[in-house]
């Protein structure tokens, strides 16, 4: 039975596991083409085994996962969940244009209404952007037509702005915020625990989004972490383990999954029936603790493959190159380093590597984790470049 956790101040109980739509089954390797046959499908299975959160975006595969969510919430599927969609801030010049994203968005959900309107990936400059445009009374209006239910943000910075946003405006539901067990500390991408804690003490709903990092806690870990993992007395894969601890807090509402495979569904849904608040014990939270202090001695790219850089006007796939990158980082076994530096050149057509790469910036201004992805093409072109 699939667990459900209060929103906030909402008298409704959402499921713990929300299904993020901005990781679908693709098709010839293109982020913008949804397998939508699977990807309803994928939808459809969560929605009948519980889960009553769908989250998407208006920018998700390049527009595409709102069309896909429309369609997988035919036949009954809309009135069974709750559905949340974000208005692209950081797009917005003129008031006119909010009104155009916004219908454009309710078309392609085949929607009257959302539940759940985001503000989509604030910091401190779009927040700066959505006070000037005066996005709130938008927002507002659009709440006294029964258009929006009930409106929230979903951020990438630091806590001090976080504080800001939240103290800024009475009418917040729900925020949105990067959470795992690697990002605790209020950074660029994330406002920590700390804020994790405040936006609950104000009553606010919580949306975990990237519990697994993109996918970075659930790759097989390299041997020294993976004997961390052995000692706890219940055995879990790492993304159990990623899962269960964001689910280990009681501030947490909901957190979202960007599952692209139909075994990450019934998998993930599984580990949502096993979870609780407060539920891992001592030893578990202290050996979470010493994998976390490994995996930042071995170097680690937060590059959680959200496709905000793509696509990259040169082409090279950025992406793909960073998860490589990872690989070499989490080896020091040099025939394993070997192995990953031939499967990249197998796998990236040389006109999408990082030798093509100029440094425009063009993806840095766009990536809310503020990597520095000029400077890692760069190393990538040395790491990974095909042996003589």
């Amino acid at each position: 039975m699939l667990k459900y956790r209060k929103f906030g101040r909402l008298d409704w109980r959402v499921s713990a596991l929300g299904f993020g739509t901005m990781r679908l089954p693709i098709v010839d390797n293109d982020f913008r083409k949804v397998d939508e046959p699977e990807a309803i499908r994928m939808i459809r299975y969560a929605i009948d085994h519980g889960v009553n959160y769908i989250d998407t975006a208006y920018g998700y595969h390049g527009g595409n996962s709102e069309i896909v969510v429309g369609k997988a919430l035919k036949d009954g599927y809309r009135d069974k969940v709750r559905v949340a969609t974000k208005m692209p801030v950081y797009m917005i010049n003129k008031r006119e244009e909010m009104d155009k994203i916004f219908n454009e968005q309710l078309n392609r959900l085949q929607t009257e209404y959302v539940d759940f309107y985001l503000l989509h990936a604030l910091n401190r400059d779009t927040w700066r952007r959505a006070l000037d445009l005066n996005v709130l009374d938008w927002a507002e209006r659009q709440m006294a037509e029964g258009r929006i239910k009930y409106l929230g943000f979903s951020f990438h910075d630091e806590f001090e702005v976080f504080k800001e946003i939240i103290d800024g405006y009475n009418g917040w539901t729900l925020c949105q915020i990067q959470y795992n067990y690697m990002d605790t500390e209020s950074s660029r991408q994330t406002p920590g625990t700390i804020g994790l804690k405040y936006a609950s003490s104000k009553g606010l709903a919580i949306v975990v989004m990237e519990p697994i990092k993109g996918g970075l806690l659930a790759i097989t870990p390299p041997k020294e972490i993976q004997e961390i993992w052995e000692e706890a007395e219940v055995k879990r894969s790492p993304v159990e383990w990623a899962l269960l601890w964001v689910w280990n807090h009681p501030e947490v509402s909901v957190a979202l999954s960007g599952m692209s495979r139909m075994e990450q569904v019934v998998e993930n849904i599984e580990f949502a029936d096993r979870s609780d608040p407060n539920t891992l014990t001592p030893k578990d939270l202290e050996i979470i603790g010493r994998v976390k202090e490994k995996y930042l001695q071995y170097g680690f790219i937060g590059c959680t493959r959200c496709q905000y850089c793509m696509p990259c006007p040169q082409g090279v796939r950025i992406p793909d190159i960073i998860a490589f990158l990872n690989e070499i980082l989490r080896s020091n076994d040099p025939q394993k380093i070997n192995e990953v530096v031939k499967r990249y050149n197998e796998a990236i057509p040389k006109e999408n590597r990082a030798d093509v790469c100029i440094g425009c910036g063009t993806c840095e201004k766009k990536c809310p984790q503020s990597l520095p992805i000029s400077r890692l093409m760069s190393h990538a072109r040395w790491v990974l470049r095909t042996p003589p």
